[in-house]
């Protein structure tokens, strides 16, 4: 049966909403299971939206990484207020004439994803300002029965990583409200409007749902799937795909020797991902309208795991190339440590720690992870 959105089932609560001020945390990502936008949906229940709260990429789909200003919704005269710009949580004065948050995006299922970041600073200004928040709940496009990779040690804070997540870390947006607020014991009023015909093991292909692009380098489940370990590609001078039909399944660069890293990759022990030589020609972002030489990679299954293969990539290229590999700061990302959330990777790639036992730490981390949200699953 088609998966039921949160969104879906707002008419089941909008009694309860009318003749309140209402703060939408939101993007183009707000639409219900027939493409229909929130906003729309909202306005049709008689339901007042008095601000409309954007995160990174705009209500629109600005780029990854760039800033925006607050401003007035063109079509509905709501103001937009920027949560990726001077600041990255409502403040008191965007709240004084709010009873109650909304957040209504679609995230990914994974740590370095930004709209997680985005909830967990809006749950904190709606607890400093005793505003209840609510989440209309949708899909971890990955699945949650699959939790994967070290839990991100506070030494590596950022934007784009805390909170001690693992990289696929298995809960929908409402389920990652849960844990942040036992995680920092946070004092909120909270609810999750709960999807329905949805269960841990049920993957984005099992809902029965439009793929919904949640930014603008991720347009397909494949993307997503690929987006698990190709971020970590994102603090390189190598390019991600970005820009290219296939954002996070092409990787390589000008200056990469493409027959020789392919030869290295088919002695690899590469599962769950067809590969295939790739030169790509990116018309944004790393190398611009320059022709880059490397690989993509293609699923062949919803439960593939890109994290080893991206190490595996990571690692040969670094081997053939050590002379041009660079590690850079890329949008939020100050460094590899940042993204990967581990220094061994760095070790790893010099060769002073082995996958096998790299790997290993990361699924104790995992496991680890798995118990402490056991209690706050809203889905079994």
């Amino acid at each position: 049966m088609k998966t039921v959105l949160g969104l879906d089932r707002i008419s089941e609560f909008s009694e309860s909403l009318k003749n309140l001020n209402i703060g939408l945390i939101t993007n183009y990502s707000g639409v219900d299971s027939e493409l229909n936008e929130n906003i729309d949906i909202f306005l049709n229940e008689n339901l007042k939206i008095k601000k409309i709260f954007a995160p990174e990429h705009g209500i629109f789909g600005i780029a990854d990484g760039e800033a925006f200003e607050d401003s007035m919704h063109p079509f509905y005269n709501i103001p937009v207020i920027s949560l990726y710009g001077e600041k990255r949580k409502p403040s008191k004065e965007d709240l004084d004439d709010i009873d109650i948050l909304i957040f209504d995006i679609q995230d990914v299922g994974l740590r370095y994803y930004t709209y997680l970041y985005t909830l967990a600073y809006s749950l904190i200004s709606a607890s400093e300002n005793n505003i209840k928040l609510i989440v209309l709940d949708r899909p971890n496009p990955l699945g949650e029965e699959v939790i994967l990779g070290n839990r991100i040690p506070k030494e590596f804070s950022s934007f784009v990583g805390d909170y001690e997540l693992p990289i696929r870390y298995g809960l929908s947006i409402g389920e990652f409200g849960k844990y942040f607020i036992k995680y920092k014991n946070v004092d909120v009023d909270y609810e999750v409007i709960e999807m329905k015909n949805y269960k841990t093991d049920t993957y984005f292909e099992d809902t029965g749902l439009f793929w919904n692009v949640p930014s603008p380098a991720i347009p397909s489940f494949d993307a997503n799937i690929c987006y698990s370990g190709g971020c970590f590609f994102e603090a390189t001078n190598i390019s991600e795909g970005r820009g290219t039909p296939k954002p996070f399944q092409y990787y390589g660069a000008p200056w990469i020797n493409m027959e020789k890293l392919y030869k290295k990759l088919t002695k690899e022990n590469i599962i769950d991902f067809s590969f295939r030589k790739r030169a790509f020609m990116p018309f944004y972002s790393k190398y611009t309208n320059q022709v880059c030489f490397g690989i993509e990679f293609i699923p062949n299954h919803k439960k593939a795991d890109f994290i080893p293969v991206s190490l595996k990539l990571l690692k040969n290229i670094y081997d053939i190339h050590q002379d041009k590999f660079k590690f850079i700061k890329y949008a939020d990302v100050e460094r590899l440590d940042y993204l990967v959330g581990d220094s061994d990777v760095i070790k790893f790639l010099k060769n002073k720690i082995n996958l096998e036992e790299l790997l290993y730490n990361w699924n104790i981390q995992a496991g680890n992870f798995r118990e402490y949200v056991s209690e706050i699953r809203i889905y079994k």
